[in-house]
């Protein structure tokens, strides 16, 4: 009786072992065969396009984990940027990236750039990014594609003219609220980037709504009267929320895994705002909302007069705030970083403000505009130099809707077509564009302003930091124009601007690159 016990266990572990070894030839069969079909597929899609992959990135480490891996590390650590300056510079433009066992093209290039975003813009598409910021963001300009943004542009491109976005006028009571908490100071360090954030929170809720967020009113200075119960909420809301918008956006197709209970409730408080103030819109007649236009310009209202959906405009109004709001705060926290670090340029640029608008109680607020900041060239020149070290948005991607090309990167020294496959992710880093000495010469790392009177340089799509092609930013002169003055004001209240950087030794500066950059340890200086 033991010895057929003993042979029955004997017969269960042969029929096991047999099993696992089945599983293991099923494993190893297939992917053989998941090789074989790639390789088959790559050449004949190549044979057929003229094309060729592009190589992989170096020292992508086992099954190219490693670039995933580093990416997390360095983003964590404010040196993601700079971990790609070192990977694309000089001809090293193009490379093929494996992640989460996706192949990622990455490109520098401005030629594939081009094609990207204009020349062969049918080809390509925002992919999952609908799905990353639906939740806060809804159907608008920046999350949909082909018919839905054609309609959204469409909706919003008239509201984006000159003569509607020269709106100096409406920032001065908010710079003289920054202004507040900066003597409030008495000389001493202090982070104005954080003050950045919340000035433009108040100037892009006022332009757009009709109704500030009072975010510089956080006790220091007079409260403001709330509207509806937990408007005072609005900035923690929108700053959290979208913390969580850009996790989601760099998971790509593995979004859903961070969409966390608060992350909701802050998507709910935004809400709350924008539809107070849409509903007070839209309970307006059609001859209250034109008499309300003509005493003051809110985009809002312009808005209310092509639909009537409060739906599209709580989603449009929110697409627009959060394409605008950061991108200027990042624009001046980083300017002001550069001009303190840089006291010779600090002292050009005031020469010109005050020549053209003076300064302390002589400035000249009412002479500041869209058109007269734009003929302050050296105020221009400081402009278009830190959007060169600085964009943005350092960082975007698009999705191939179809087999296709991009014109350089493919083979093995990059020389041939690259060939991209449909749903492939293509990321391309203006950021590592703009600081390629190939377009900007031996001191493209160096901060100089003076590089833009050069006539000779004329770099095109080398320098891009609002986009290019069809979805080129709409609101790029608006953003301009709110950080000249701002910057300027700055420069006419207090002349003495000193240096209080709390990493010194680190240049450039540790960048937190979410959706847009800020400076990670924030823009420490002092102001007299």
């Amino acid at each position: 009786m033991l010895l057929e016990k003993l042979q029955a266990i004997q017969g269960s572990l042969f029929k096991e072992s047999c099993s696992t070894f089945q599983l293991m030839i099923y494993a190893v069969t297939s992917i053989v065969v998941y090789v074989l079909y790639r390789h088959l597929k790559l050449a004949y899609l190549g044979r057929k396009l003229k094309a060729a992959p592009a190589p992989s990135l170096p020292s992508a480490g086992f099954f190219n984990s490693r670039p995933a891996i580093t990416v997390l590390k360095y983003k964590r650590e404010g040196r993601l940027l700079e971990f790609l300056w070192g990977l694309f510079y000089g001809d090293n433009e193009n490379f093929s990236v494996r992640i989460g066992g996706k192949t990622l093209f990455a490109t520098s290039d401005p030629e594939n750039i081009k094609a990207l975003l204009a020349t062969q813009f049918n080809d390509f598409e925002l992919g999952v990014r609908h799905s990353h910021f639906k939740p806060l963001l809804g159907d608008g300009i920046f999350t949909l594609d082909y018919d839905g943004w054609k309609h959204s542009r469409a909706l919003l491109r008239p509201n984006f003219s000159r003569e509607k976005i020269g709106h100096t006028k409406a920032l001065e009571s908010h710079v003289q609220a920054l202004f507040y908490h900066v003597k409030a100071t008495n000389g001493a360090p202090f982070d104005i980037q954080n003050l950045f954030f919340k000035i433009t929170v108040d100037t892009a809720t006022e332009f757009l709504f009709g109704h500030s967020a009072h975010s510089l009113r956080d006790g220091t200075l007079e409260q403001f009267e709330e509207q509806f119960e937990g408007e005072r909420d609005f900035y923690r809301a929108f700053n959290c929320a979208q913390e969580t918008l850009a996790s989601r956006a760099w998971l790509q197709q593995w979004y859903w895994l961070i969409c966390p209970r608060s992350f909701l409730d802050n998507c709910k408080v935004v809400h709350n705002f924008a539809d107070f103030y849409v509903n007070k819109a839209l309970s307006m007649s059609p001859e209250e909302v034109e008499k309300k236009s003509e005493t003051s310009y809110t985009f809002l209202y312009e808005l209310v007069k092509s639909t009537r959906n409060p739906r599209a405009l709580r989603d449009q109004l929110l697409n627009i705030m959060i394409a605008g709001r950061d991108t200027t705060a990042g624009l001046m926290s980083f300017t002001m970083f550069e001009l303190a670090r840089n006291p010779d340029v600090w002292e050009k640029l005031k020469q010109e403000i005050h020549e053209h608008f003076g300064s302390g109680k002589e400035a000249r607020t009412e002479d500041m505009t869209f058109e007269t900041l734009k003929k302050c060239n050296y105020l221009k020149n400081v402009i278009n130099e830190v959007l060169r070290l600085y964009p943005s948005v350092p960082v975007n991607y698009r999705f191939a809707n179809k087999n296709t090309t991009l014109p350089r990167g493919g083979g093995k020294d990059g020389s041939k077509p690259v060939l991209i496959e449909k749903g492939e992710c293509i990321g391309y880093l203006i950021v590592c564009t703009h600081r390629n000495e190939k377009y900007f010469g031996k001191d493209a790392h160096v901060f100089r302003p003076e590089r833009w009177d050069d006539k000779s340089l004329k770099p095109g799509w080398a320098y891009l930091p609002f986009n290019g092609g069809p979805r080129i930013c709409l609101g790029q002169q608006f953003a301009i124009t709110e950080a000249s003055y701002i910057i300027s004001r700055i420069a006419q209240e207090f002349p003495n601007l000193r240096d209080c950087n709390v990493e010194p030794m680190k240049y450039p500066p540790r960048i937190t690159s979410q959706l847009t950059s800020s400076v990670s340890a924030g823009c420490c200086v002092s102001l007299t």
